[in-house]
């Protein structure tokens, strides 16, 4: 990104969200979950979309300018999930869950769609996107009694506290 091929950052990019998301079927299909795993997958993703958000500032800026208020959410829906982790449990919340991994692809293509020069409006549903299921996350944190890694919904977590309470 630093020299300008938007093409080479795309296919960079791409190879390893595949990468990520090849790791994750494969620690599922083996068997090989574990708690360290998923932290160390929360930290994969969290250099994964720093090194987005950076190329792209540096390949976008122009376009970018206009759009700060979209990523500013995104990214502060994101510290707020990570302080209540750090703050309830001690540690980053690594929850997995479905909606982070549509929000994932969904990501993926508007940054493919920025970088490309298509498009700018995939950015911003991104943005909600992310800022949504940063919520959700937020809010498995206050009602999960203890760190748990790969809860994949907040309705999973109030099936399960129902369970618990009845």
């Amino acid at each position: 990104a630093w020299f300008g091929y938007r093409h080479a950052f795309v296919g960079l990019f791409i190879a390893l969200t595949l990468s990520d998301w090849i790791d994750g079927r494969l620690a599922r299909w083996l068997h090989q979950r574990s708690d360290f795993g998923a932290r160390l997958d929360s930290w994969a993703d969290a250099a994964l979309y720093t090194a987005l958000v950076l190329g792209v500032l540096q390949l976008c800026w122009d376009t970018l300018r206009g759009e700060m208020i979209w990523l500013a959410v995104a990214i502060a829906s994101y510290l707020v999930t990570t302080c209540a982790g750090l703050i309830k449990y001690g540690r980053v919340p690594s929850y997995h869950t479905f909606a982070a991994k549509k929000s994932q692809g969904i990501v993926l293509l508007a940054g493919i769609l920025l970088v490309l020069e298509i498009a700018v409006w995939p950015t911003r549903i991104a943005a909600v996107a992310v800022t949504i299921t940063n919520l959700e996350a937020t809010l498995m944190t206050l009602l999960l009694p203890q760190w748990q890694a790969d809860v994949s919904s907040l309705r999973k977590v109030l099936q399960d506290r129902r369970q618990r309470e009845s």
